[in-house]
Formats: structure tokens, C-alpha cells, sequence
């Protein structure tokens, strides 16, 4: 394959390159792709290293794939023209997300849904994405009524500067603020921008996204998004009510068994997931199973995933994985 990579230079841009290489993805001729500022940079892949090109010298090049992790109006303006000339294109923004013509897609979800004339594929959010994969079996086997979940985000979620910023603020010395408080010893219920109706963007995308991608309006979703001051990686609290009875047993072996899951769970021994545990690793990890004894038909578990990997970087992989894998891209 002829791939670029856009945004080749950022936090998830680097991963998208270490997972490429860590999955022996067919790479036949890499194009990394960053701002203007960038362009005759090296970049390192696989013990060699490549230029940074501009946009245009790689829609040039019409690669077979490009990995899109540069914000949503650099997608909005180039994808499209990328998939002018045959591109398939897996972005990583919010851009095309809700778009009614593009699909959403985590693959241990609904990867079935994808076609050979699908152009431009949107990655969820990072948070979406780890509880998708943990609700997909249990809706399949339970029907899922209502999810309320509570996240608590690790500041890699915001970049390079929200790194910069904690570890500046731990060592005591000038930082550039990238949230509006001290992320350090503090937790801020507030990730991207707030909306008319008191929630955040950051907690719609994951009502919206998860209808789209489970395929059921008739689930309903409510979301309280945390910035905490963890590096490994995304943790979250969800609660699912469901329409028939379960067993804990049957939970249990339905996620040990389900794609793209660990499930750690045993309290007795103090297993449970945590974002050290999950970092640089690119499944979900599952633990804290156990009866809402506050209502019937209800269960509460705890998620842990690495935003940057099955967040990011290792589900937009993925995705270009199960393409190949079933002749979707030509």
C-alpha cells in the first residue's frame, strides 16, 4: 500500500506510526504529511527516514490510504480531495463523524457495515470507542435501555501542550496553560467546549456516536467528561440498564471472550483495570462487574483503554485492516 499519513508529526500521528510499524502494516511507500512549517522535516519509520511532504505533493502521489489525524477543518478541506483521486480515507477528527453520508466505525462493532466504495470512514471518539467495544456483546445479548457513564480523561486526549502543561506544573516551573485551570492535583469536569444545553461537546459525541455506531437509536446515553492528570490513558464508570435479566457469570463470559477486550476482575486481588495498566496496550480493559442493586436489570462496570492507541491511532489501523482483509480497497 501507498500511505500517507496527515498530521504525521503530532501526538497521535507518531503513534499511528509506531502501531503501523508494531502490526507489520503492507506499507510500500510512506508519505508523511504535516503543516507547511514542516515540510522537508524527517520523520523515522521503521529505521528509516522520510520527508514531510506538503498536501498537495501527496495528493499528487493519489496514495491508497490516508490516516487523517491533523483537526477537523484540515479534514474538511483535503479529505475530500484525497478521495477525488481514489483515496480511502480514515479521519481521525470529528469532522465527518455525524455526517448522515460517512460511517463511524470501531471493528469489533460494526466493521460489517463498511463498503467498497466507502471513501471517507470517520474514527470515533476516543471515549466512544472503548465503551462501544465493551457494550457491543452485552447489547447483542441483553438489549441495552439506558448507559450513564463518567469518564475521567487523560490529558494526553488534549495534546502535546496539555502533556507540557501538567508536567510543567509538577516540576514547578512557567507553563503554557492549555486548560483554563492547573490540571495538576485537580480534576476539571469540562473537555472541549460547552453547549447550549449544559453538556459539553466532548460529552455529546459520545451520546451521538454511540447511537451511530451500535445502530440503535432506542439506546439512550448520558455523559459527564473529566480531565484527570493521568498519561496511560482513558478510565470510565458506566452504568447500563438493560431490557432482560443477565447473570453475572454470563457477563463475565461474554467479555473474556468478546474481540478487543481484557477482562481483568478480580477485587479479592485488587485486579481491576487502571490506566498504567492499559498504557501502550491496544485493547479495552473490562473490571468492576457487579449488580446495581439500586434498581433491576442494571450493572455497573469500569473501562480503561489507551486513548492514544484503541482511542486513536490502533482503531483507525484497524479499520484500514478489516478493508484489506475483506477486498474493500482496490
Amino acid at each position: 500500500m501507498k500511505v500517507a499519513v496527515v498530521g504525521a508529526s503530532g501526538l497521535v500521528g507518531q503513534k499511528m506510526l509506531q502501531v503501523m510499524s508494531e502490526r507489520n502494516f503492507p506499507v510500500k511507500e510512506l508519505l508523511p504529511v504535516a503543516s507547511q512549517r514542516s515540510v522537508g522535516k524527517l520523520i523515522s519509520y521503521k529505521e528509516k527516514d522520510f520527508p514531510i511532504m506538503s498536501m498537495e505533493e501527496a495528493i499528487d502521489a493519489k496514495p491508497d490510504i490516508a490516516f487523517f489525524s491533523a483537526g477537523g477543518s484540515v479534514s474538511l478541506e483535503y479529505a475530500p480531495k484525497f478521495a477525488d483521486v481514489g483515496t480511502v480515507v480514515i479521519d481521525n477528527s470529528s469532522a465527518w463523524r455525524m455526517d448522515t453520508g460517512k460511517k463511524l466505525i470501531v471493528p469489533e462493532v460494526n466493521g460489517s457495515v463498511l463498503r467498497i466504495d466507502d471513501r471517507i470512514i470517520a474514527n470515533p471518539n476516543c471515549s466512544t470507542i472503548q465503551m462501544v467495544v465493551a457494550l457491543k456483546p452485552l447489547h447483542d445479548a441483553f438489549k441495552i435501555k439506558r448507559v450513564i457513564v463518567s469518564t475521567y480523561q487523560s490529558v494526553t486526549g488534549s495534546g502535546k501542550g496539555a502533556v507540557d502543561q501538567l508536567e510543567g506544573e509538577r516540576a514547578k516551573e512557567p507553563v503554557d496553560m492549555v486548560y483554563p485551570h492547573r490540571i495538576d492535583m485537580n480534576a476539571l469536569p469540562h473537555i472541549d467546549v460547552f453547549q447550549e444545553n449544559g453538556y459539553t461537546k466532548e460529552e455529546m459525541k459520545m451520546v451521538n456516536e454511540t447511537v451511530k455506531i451500535m445502530g440503535d437509536d432506542s439506546i439512550k446515553v448520558t455523559a459527564t467528561c473529566v480531565r484527570i492528570p493521568t498519561i496511560g490513558g482513558h478510565s470510565e464508570a458506566v452504568n447500563i440498564e438493560f431490557e432482560n435479566e443477565y447473570e453475572l457469570d454470563r457477563i463475565h463470559s461474554l467479555l473474556s471472550k468478546a474481540p478487543g477486550i481484557t477482562l481483568i476482575d478480580d477485587p479479592n486481588k485488587n485486579e481491576y483495570p487502571m490506566p498504567l495498566s492499559a498504557h501502550d496496550k491496544d485493547d479495552v480493559f473490562v473490571g468492576r462487574l457487579r449488580r446495581d442493586e439500586s434498581q433491576p436489570k442494571t450493572l455497573n462496570m469500569w473501562i480503561v483503554s489507551d486513548n492514544l492507541r484503541k482511542g486513536a491511532a490502533t482503531n483507525t489501523i484497524q479499520i484500514a485492516e478489516y478493508m484489506i482483509k475483506h477486498s474493500l480497497i482496490y
